[in-house]
């Protein structure tokens, strides 16, 4: 799809694939699946879901005994992103460290992806 060979389409940090190991194990699903899809006051949101199979399509990021799958219309608009687990007395949940993104709303749900043509230039090398 739109990936660099030898790089993976995302990474994950410690604590984000000890995360996705326990839902796995604990779920018995084959990984997460990860896209975006529009909503939110900023224009779009990420989205996670269990993957029971793997589509063809997905690419397939492992790492440390997790697995997560990019959905094909995602794959350009998460290339580069960081996903990490964090903890805090309010909340818990998965964040995105995506050089890709815009602007973020201020609750952090919802983000503005750069121009898709200008991020299909740089996976492509031309930008």
């Amino acid at each position: 799809m739109f990936g660099i060979p030898g790089k993976q389409a995302v990474t994950l940090t410690e604590a984000a694939a000890r995360r996705i190991r326990e839902l796995m194990e604990a779920s018995g699903k084959k990984g997460l699946r990860i896209g975006v899809k529009k909503g939110g006051c900023a224009g779009m949101e990420y989205t996670m879901d269990y993957v029971d199979e793997i589509d063809p399509n997905d690419e397939v990021v492992e790492q440390d005994g997790a697995r997560v799958m990019i959905a094909p219309m995602a794959q350009m608009f998460l290339f580069g992103t960081e996903i990490d687990y964090q903890v805090s007395l309010l909340e818990s949940g998965f964040r995105f460290n995506n050089p890709n993104v815009a602007e973020a709303c201020g609750c952090g749900e919802s983000i503005k992806f750069r121009d898709p043509e200008e991020l299909r230039a740089e996976l492509e090398g031309k930008g």
